[in-house]
């Protein structure tokens, strides 16, 4: 791994209203090519954090350094957002544009690149998500898993460093859950950074270098997957793990 980290998160902030201290004080650094899993119940500030990385949740206090550039004063917020792709428990894909327009729009218009260069670039990523005879169908012809994938295919399309899963498999039925995990543990593989909100533990024992427990909006525990699942040193996590395992 790399001396500096490519996502740096120093003593962080963030409140939806006065009485909704959604984060409080979250410190984490993500090396280049580390695959973070964030676990914890529901509310615990898992998904804001994750969007905090690329500004979809405005910061109030602290700062969020993206490979060497500070979100909060980040110029240019969409060439911040180029290196950091987002995957979302809904697939937000365009329901009138087939999936290769799904993924060619952005490179066009954010990347510059030409019909010819977006169209084989969209072709190979299909191949890659295993379903490049999809291509030219609409997302209503798909199923949920498919839909997931064209959405990962469409994040990658950016060429971005760091990846973001927002609970990716929950909208998902159990069988396709699998063909997801799948396709995340292939990239974990091929040394894409990655911060992943889930409660998919196959996953994380699979693919994650690290997993956090988030409750009430801190870190509670940080240690690499073996270690917080065999043997997690905080009564929190205990608990956590005891009901999902």
């Amino acid at each position: 791994m790399d001396e500096q980290p490519i996502i740096q998160i120093k003593d962080v902030h963030k409140y939806f209203s006065d009485s909704i201290h959604a984060l409080r004080g979250v410190t984490l650094d993500i090396y280049k090519g580390e695959v973070i899993m964030i676990i914890g119940p529901s509310g615990s500030g898992k998904s804001t954090l994750l969007r905090s990385i690329n500004n979809l949740e405005e910061i109030d206090y602290g700062d969020i350094i993206v490979d060497g550039f500070s979100v909060k004063n980040h110029k240019d917020i969409n060439k911040l957002r180029m290196e950091v792709g987002m995957v979302f428990q809904q697939f937000n894909l365009f329901p009138h544009l087939s999936v290769l327009n799904n993924i060619m729009l952005a490179q066009k218009i954010v990347r510059k690149r030409s019909e010819k260069d977006a169209l084989k670039n969209a072709m190979i990523l299909l191949d890659k998500v295993g379903i490049p005879d999809k291509a030219n169908a609409f997302p209503a012809q798909l199923s949920g898993g498919q839909q997931q994938r064209v959405a990962i295919a469409r994040a990658l399309a950016m060429n971005p460093k760091i990846m973001l899963f927002d609970e990716p498999t929950s909208a998902l039925d159990p069988e396709m859950i699998q063909e997801v995990l799948e396709v995340m543990i292939q990239l974990a593989r091929e040394g894409m950074t990655m911060a992943v909100v889930s409660h998919e533990m196959g996953f994380a024992r699979a693919a994650a270098d690290r997993c956090i427990l988030m409750d009430a909006g801190k870190i509670v525990e940080d240690a690499p997957k073996d270690e917080l699942f065999t043997n997690p040193k905080e009564e929190r996590t205990k608990l956590f793990l005891s009901k999902i395992l």
